[in-house]
């Protein structure tokens, strides 16, 4: 009886799920995950998009051109490959997540003893792939308009260890007026230690860091490192340029 209930419980969980996958046009699909260093490595990523196809979803990788059909962003699911702890075996599962962060499916752990990386990794990453095939994905066509309250902005809480930018202000800042048209929207994905701006391709454009101060970011942009900061309901990059204060407007959407 137990047995029966927990089968029941899991199909039930399942066709939730598929309820919420067939909602979504694609999946976006980064060309590195987090745990690994380098892109695409033990071609973990192919991989990820082959099964992605095989279980009936769109996939591109985030450095592709994206057809138009596809160009709004929040119509477009985010995976991401984790990778969990476990000591003589290799544990990976997968996330799917929408425009906004939000999880809306996560996979079985798929599992594997191999002691070789490539092959431990392909065999538990199509073991969790399992899962996602059960859901039967099928785009239902509908449209999703997501729109997302400035007051879920997350207040931070003060960390453990807090990453400190000093700054000596020698001058006033130089303001970058730039014309900030829809191209320049930047649109804000949760992270385990704040956020990412992106734009509408998807592609990362900055990092950002929690900091004790919820409208305060350490901010990351190509090689340039500064900070993020909310002033008179408008955010501004600030970061140091031949010894001068240089700050940039920045539209973003939380």
């Amino acid at each position: 009886m137990k047995k029966q209930f927990l089968l029941l419980l899991v199909l039930v969980i399942n066709y939730s799920y598929s309820q919420s996958v067939n909602d979504y046009k694609a999946v976006i699909v980064p060309v590195k995950f987090d745990f690994l260093k380098t892109e695409n490595q033990y071609r973990l990523n192919t991989l990820t998009k082959f099964n992605l196809k095989k279980a009936g979803f769109e996939a591109f990788y985030t450095n592709e051109t994206i057809p138009n059909d596809y160009s709004d962003r929040c119509s477009l699911l985010y995976i991401d490959v984790l990778r969990e702890n476990g000591f003589l075996i290799s544990k990976l599962f997968l996330t799917l997540k929408d425009c906004y962060g939000k999880i809306i499916y996560q996979s079985v752990v798929g599992k594997s003893k191999e002691k070789e990386y490539q092959v431990a990794y392909s065999e538990a990453l199509n073991e969790a792939f399992n899962s996602v095939y059960s859901l039967k994905y099928k785009y239902n066509g509908s449209t999703i308009t997501k729109v997302q309250p400035a007051t879920q902005l997350e207040v931070a809480k003060p960390a453990a260890e807090t990453i400190a930018v000093f700054k000596t202000v020698v001058s006033e800042p130089v303001v970058v007026n730039t014309v900030l048209a829809d191209s320049n929207l930047l649109y804000a994905q949760l992270t385990a230690t704040g956020f990412q701006l992106i734009d509408s391709t998807p592609k990362v454009i900055m990092k950002l860091f929690k900091t004790s101060q919820p409208n305060s970011f350490i901010a990351i942009k190509d090689t340039v490192q500064g900070s993020l900061i909310l002033k008179d309901n408008q955010w501004y990059f600030e970061y140091y340029k031949n010894d001068k204060l240089i700050s940039e407007k920045v539209a973003v959407k939380f």
